[in-house]
């Protein structure tokens, strides 16, 4: 059986859209699966980049093709009623409702997405996250320092890792990146001998060739 961790943050509708199809995609194969949240924020920081919601027309354009993808799978979808949020608290609540050191179940983690992403209402709405807390009944308390600490810490190690956005899916120390990474996940599963032979590793060897400047330098 594979082990698999899917790297997560709620405030990425594609993150929500690969967690949803991640049961079909992978249907018949035998792995396991330990959800990992983390800090979208904290990968764009370390890699310098900008997130597609910070580009207006790239804002607009994931909008309609997250929507797109969710009409064309049936998944259930609405735009929060504020987006980008600030993302801290359900990603600490869903850490804080799984023992130390343990990751939470994907029971957990859907309650945290679909709060997020059905339904059109504010994902920061105190009342609303009162009563997500509520229902989840966290085992530890989300505020506390141990929590906090946790996420800083399970962001570090998929930065570490060599991740740069979300959803990521590690498996065997690859990782395959976005919604439309699903099929190569399966297909590695399923013993695809591409990823055995030379075409993984000289795939990712393209030379750079222009570099962009850096602001300030001619």
């Amino acid at each position: 059986m594979k082990q698999l961790r899917f790297y997560f943050d709620v405030i990425s509708p594609f993150a929500y859209l690969a967690f949803e199809r991640l049961p079909q995609a992978l249907e018949g194969l035998s792995h396991s699966v330990a959800y990992e949240p983390v800090l979208f924020a904290g990968m764009l920081a370390h890699w310098g980049q900008k997130g597609p919601a910070e580009i207006e027309p790239k804002r607009a354009w994931t909008f309609r093709h997250v929507h797109w993808i969710a009409h064309r799978h049936r998944v259930a979808m609405h735009t929060p009623a504020q987006h980008p949020f600030n993302p801290l608290a359900l990603l600490r609540l869903a850490i804080a409702c799984a023992p130390e050191g343990r990751t939470p179940s994907r029971h957990v983690c859907e309650q945290v997405f679909r709060h997020a992403w059905c339904g059109g209402g504010d994902a920061n709405d105190p009342d609303r996250l009162r009563a997500l807390r509520a229902q989840l009944a966290p085992q530890r308390d989300p505020d506390s320092t141990e929590v906090k600490q946790a996420l800083k810490d399970a962001t570090g190690r998929a930065i570490a890792h060599g991740a740069f956005g979300v959803p990521t899916i590690e498996v065997d120390g690859r990782l395959f990146w976005g919604v439309d990474s699903l099929e190569m996940v399966a297909a590695y599963l399923r013993g695809d001998p591409w990823f055995d032979g030379p075409a993984w590793e000289a795939a990712a060897l393209a030379p750079p060739g222009v570099q962009r400047k850096t602001q300030g330098n001619p």
